[in-house]
């Protein structure tokens, strides 16, 4: 028996040599990320106020406590939610009072219990318990588990610093099961989880099978670490050994009067540089780098720097450059065999070639092709550079948000390398490349820099004539580099960078275009890749024109070319399988077999049956495209309402063509009732809601829709208008009449109007499009009514309502036009 004192004397000892009974009743003691097991001594810091009373109460009394752990460490003062629900019961063996006013105990464990219900929270917890005894089944198989589970311990021991010898020597002469899994339990740094898992499980053959695994995982991982240190150590040993080895052999290479292998690489790397007609600056450079080469170990980190830094200088095409074929009958041909049409684009690559051979020193424009998807302006890249015999290299700078992706990184980064530029001219192997600048409009701009304004120096014919890449670091000649941008749009390109371009449109393709691109190109381009021969397939003017209108709604031919392609890829099929007997001809028929219904109708007749509806035209950077604006009205307090995603500008117009509308309200409706604006809401729809939209040049097709709307007079299904309105009624110019035209010829509306000041655009619209459609061009908001207006009822279920009014007067302005 050892001597005890009271809570507040110092330390206290206990004697716990004889078990003792588990009472009804025992106070709990939270536990943070700590296990206890039976019959293990657990040292404890007490801390918390309720914690330090439960202590002294208990030493005030048998000494008993309970020890559970918590389900959540994080939490300060666990409840009983917060708690498992078997623990282990346990008498205060020694409890020490530290200065700082915590605890110190050391806590015999006993029996395992499982909480049977809380009893108290305040001032601690209490809780009734009972006794969860093990269960032992003496078999064979249990003495293996001992066994195994003793042998494994041990090779951990072994390994592990943390891990006395002298328990290995308690648990390889411990013959209790139950015992052993809690003293081996106990003494590993495993997850609290696991280790609670081991404490709840009485069954003593399922615990030691448990723990068998997870000292078998846990051997695993310390053989990988000292694999892995054994490793880290011989290779250390090995550079020391190459070092010493390195510097005896050039102690002997010395003495016979060899060069070493370093000297050597070096040697090699300068008969490749006097090969090479460099600039004096380049040459000197290359120079010191090669000194300071020499001078480096193998070893070095910079010597792996310095040998990529002269291998990339050796690789560029300082003095290398192609002939360029300046026979311009030779180009007309390989550009007329590529493209159909497009003469204006065809004219401008013919004026360049002349000029080169008359000039061939001149300075070469920077050409931007500007046009929607699928027009080719790639393509027509690649055939330039064939015509010209030049070498072609493709660079795509959509999405680039960082300069260094063109200027390249500087070498005090690891890993650094040249930007695009520098490594498309190692590529092209000539210094008078065609390099083919795809999307030069999607470039952004982010805090690692402005990659548009890097290609200001690119593309600027007075400075490009000395480039400094980042990582080189040295000038080089970009003066014979041919330039070629593409593009979408140009609102997106910065304003100094699009001064720096000649701007060459390509405007969508027109029906009769896209047939004939169709039939010279996409269809055997597609024969032959889908494996079939002319003798298996031929395609009918008009089944490619069913496709055309019926499956396709594009500026370009790429969505044209992929329809092709599925005919073709399903007339494969069918020779594949040996069903076709003879040479099928594609008819409109066999389209729709093929395809499926058709994916595109005409939309305006449908659209514009009810008063309120307007046709318009919209310009987009893939093409033009027709928009149908939608009025109506409901009894309410004089508000607008606009829906359609609608940019600030397109909100203006609408409000501009209300007030237009609402101050000749008497003009358009005279039977109109003088109050009725003041007493219903006007709802403006422009359809496709998804998509955002903006600009001027919906505002006479908003007039007419609200006109429309206010006189009970439907719009004409036949025409298409664009136009921007003023207060006062002037119709003002707009862009993009070519692509609008296109798109009208698209959805089959015959008739376009369009400001007066536009009427010289018309020439840009190739003459046998001006053939197929009327333009109405107009200078006020009367002429685009008494145009675009019918006369007569409006229409109900087809027919023409009666109504008791008057007939509607026609404006005056309205009928002089």
């Amino acid at each position: 028996m050892i001597e005890i004192g009271t809570p507040g004397d110092g330390p206290v000892e206990v004697g716990f040599g004889t078990p003792r009974a588990v009472p009804e009743t025992l106070p709990v003691l939270p536990l943070r990320d700590t296990i206890p097991f039976p019959d293990t001594l657990v040292p404890l810091a007490v801390g918390q106020e309720r914690s330090i009373r439960l202590i002294n109460d208990a030493l005030g009394g048998d000494r008993q406590i309970l020890m559970v752990a918590s389900r959540n460490p994080e939490v300060e003062e666990p409840g009983p939610g917060d708690l498992y629900d078997v623990g282990v019961a346990g008498v205060v063996a020694r409890m020490l009072k530290v200065p700082d006013g915590t605890l110190r105990i050391l806590v015999q464990g006993g029996p395992r219990v499982k909480i049977d219900e809380w009893v108290q929270t305040e001032p601690y917890l209490v809780a009734r318990v009972s006794e969860a005894p093990d269960v032992v089944d003496e078999t064979p198989e249990l003495l293996a588990l001992v066994r195994n589970v003793q042998a494994t311990f041990s090779n951990i021991v072994q390994d592990v610093p943390y891990l006395p010898e002298e328990l290995q020597v308690a648990v390889a002469n411990l013959d209790d099961p139950s015992a052993l899994a809690s003293l081996i339990a106990g003494a590993l740094r495993i997850k609290s989880e696991e280790k609670q898992e081991l404490l709840e499980e009485r069954d003593v053959s399922k615990r030691l099978r448990s723990l068998a695994g997870i000292l078998a995982r846990e051997l695993e991982v310390i053989s990988l670490g000292t694999k892995i240190q054994t490793q880290v150590q011989s290779e250390l040993t090995r550079t020391q050994r190459e070092y010493f080895l390195r510097e005896q052999m050039k102690a002997i290479q010395e003495e016979l009067g060899e060069g070493d292998e370093m000297q050597a690489e070096a040697h090699e790397l300068r008969e490749q540089v006097a090969a090479l007609e460099l600039p004096e600056e380049v040459r000197r450079q290359v120079d010191r780098e090669l000194s300071r080469l020499e001078k480096l170990p193998p070893a070095s980190a910079e010597h792996g720097v310095i040998r990529s830094y002269l291998e990339w200088i050796i690789s560029l095409p300082w003095d290398k450059s192609t002939t360029d074929n300046l026979d311009l009958e030779h180009a007309r041909k390989v550009l007329d065999a590529d493209h159909y049409d497009i003469d204006a684009v065809k004219e401008r690559i013919i004026e360049f070639l002349a000029v080169r051979k008359l000039k061939p020193d001149a300075r070469a424009s920077i050409l931007c092709f500007v046009g929607p998807p699928g027009v080719g302006k790639t393509s027509l890249g690649r055939s330039i550079a064939r015509a010209l015999g030049r070498a072609f290299e493709r660079i795509s700078v959509g999405g680039v948000r960082d300069e260094a992706e063109i200027r390249g990184h500087r070498r005090t980064y690891i890993g650094a390398m040249p930007g695009t530029i520098i490594r498309a001219l190692r590529d092209a192997g000539s210094n008078n490349p065609l390099f083919m600048i795809d999307e030069i409009d999607k470039m952004g701009s982010d805090y690692r820099g402005d990659p548009a304004s890097a290609m200001l120096e690119v593309l600027d014919p007075e400075q490009n004539s000395s480039f400094r890449d980042h990582y080189l670091d040295l000038p080089f000649d970009l003066s014979n580099v041919m330039f070629v941008t593409t593009a979408n749009t140009l609102d997106t390109i910065p304003g100094p960078l699009r001064d720096r371009m000649e701007i060459i449109q390509l405007a969508g393709y027109t029906e009769e275009e896209k047939l004939q691109i169709a039939k010279r190109y996409l269809v055997p381009r597609q024969i032959e890749r889908n494996g079939l021969k002319r003798s298996h397939i031929a395609f009918g003017d008009p089944a490619l024109r069913t496709i055309i209108r019926d499956y396709t709604r594009e500026a370009g031919v790429r969505n044209l070319e992929r329809e092709i392609g599925t005919v073709a890829r399903k007339v494969a099929r069918m020779v594949a399988e040996g069903k076709l007997e003879r040479k099928l001809t594609i008819t409109e028929a066999r389209v729709r077999e093929l395809l499926g219904r058709a994916r595109f109708a005409a939309e305006a007749l449908r659209r514009t049956e009810a008063p309120g509806v307007a046709t318009g035209l919209a310009w987009t950077p893939y093409g033009g495209d027709v928009l149908y604006i939608e009025a109506t009205a409901m009894p309410g307090s004089g508000k607008l309402t606009l829906t359609g995603q609608l940019g600030d500008v397109m909100k203006e117009s609408a409000q501009a063509a209300l007030s237009y509308v609402r101050a000749h309200e008497h003009d358009l409706a005279p039977e109109l009732p003088d109050a009725w604006f003041a007493t219903h809401d006007i709802h403006l729809h422009v359809p496709s809601g998804a998509t955002p939209k903006d600009g001027p040049s919906a505002g006479i097709t908003m007039a007419t829709a609200l006109s429309s709307l206010i006189s009970r007079r439907r719009v004409r299904d036949d025409i298409a208008m664009t136009g921007e309105i003023t207060l006062t009624g002037h119709v003002l110019p707009i862009g993009g009449l070519k692509e609008k035209a296109l798109a009208a010829q698209r959805n089959k509306i015959p008739c376009v109007i369009a400001p007066r000041d536009n009427e010289l655009d018309v020439d840009e619209i190739p003459e046998h499009l001006r053939k197929k459609l009327k333009f109405h061009f107009v200078s006020e908001i009367d002429e685009v009514l008494a145009i675009a207006l019918e006369d007569g009822a409006p229409r109900q279920n087809g027919r023409v309502a009666r109504r008791s009014s008057p007939r509607r007067r026609v404006p005056a302005a309205a009928r002089r036009a």
